[in-house]
């Protein structure tokens, strides 16, 4: 999709005033990455609120020993780094795109403009925020109460949860990469995802995940 239609589809934009529309449309850029490349890194300046356009992308964080691990997906239609422009704090993350990804930035004085007269504003961002700690409770209930496929089943219909006005939900990354949202290795994401598809809740074809029942999805249980 482009800008505009993420802009038209997004809530917090048709809540604002024909004012601050224009301006926020004025002052967002796109940003194209490469696949597996950094869109920021752990330790930047958090300077922008962005959103996803098309592609993915991973928050992850990486250990003192070395081991990766990946907190959340986000899909297109997504915003997301508000906490750290709230607290106006260095990253404690990297955001990497899973995939040639295009990105929203609006730019944190835009952001902040929108915070200091916007109240539809601020209700979005405290909805927002109770969402992200929604999810990341969940996936520790989880990781601690639920059998892989179940798991897995979660940690893909999280990816969609934000409105994205795709035709069709297709999650184009690989199994290692859908392993890592899941805390799962290769090998028992294959399994798991192959018990998915015969419950008709997703399809899958070459680097492909095409998502067919997502509120089947986010509830299932074998």
């Amino acid at each position: 999709m482009s800008l505009e239609v993420l802009l038209a589809n997004s809530a917090w934009l048709q809540a604002l005033t024909s004012e601050e529309q224009i301006r926020v449309k004025s002052d967002i850029f796109v940003k194209k990455t490469q696949s597996e490349a950094y869109v920021c890194r752990r330790g930047d300046p958090a300077g922008y609120w962005m959103g996803v356009i098309n592609g993915f992308v991973k928050i992850n964080n990486v250990g003192l020993s070395g081991k990766s691990t990946t907190l959340i997906g986000l899909a297109p239609g997504s915003w997301f780094g508000e906490g750290s422009l709230l607290k106006k704090e260095t990253l404690l993350y990297d955001v990497v795109a899973l995939g040639n990804t295009e990105l929203a930035l609006m730019p944190k004085e835009t952001f902040f403009w929108l915070l200091d007269r916007s109240i539809s504003f601020n209700r979005y961002l405290i909805s927002q925020l109770n969402e992200r700690l929604g999810q990341f409770i969940g996936a520790m209930e989880n990781e601690r109460l639920l059998d892989v496929e179940s798991r897995l089943a979660r940690s893909i219909a999280t990816m969609f949860k934000t409105w994205s006005p795709m035709k069709e939900m297709v999650l184009k990354i690989s199994q290692e990469e859908v392993g890592q949202l899941a805390g799962l290795s290769r090998q028992r994401v294959n399994a798991a995802l192959k018990v998915l598809e015969e419950h008709q809740l997703i399809k899958m074809s070459f680097g492909e995940i095409h998502i067919l029942n997502l509120e089947g999805l986010s509830k299932f249980q074998p």
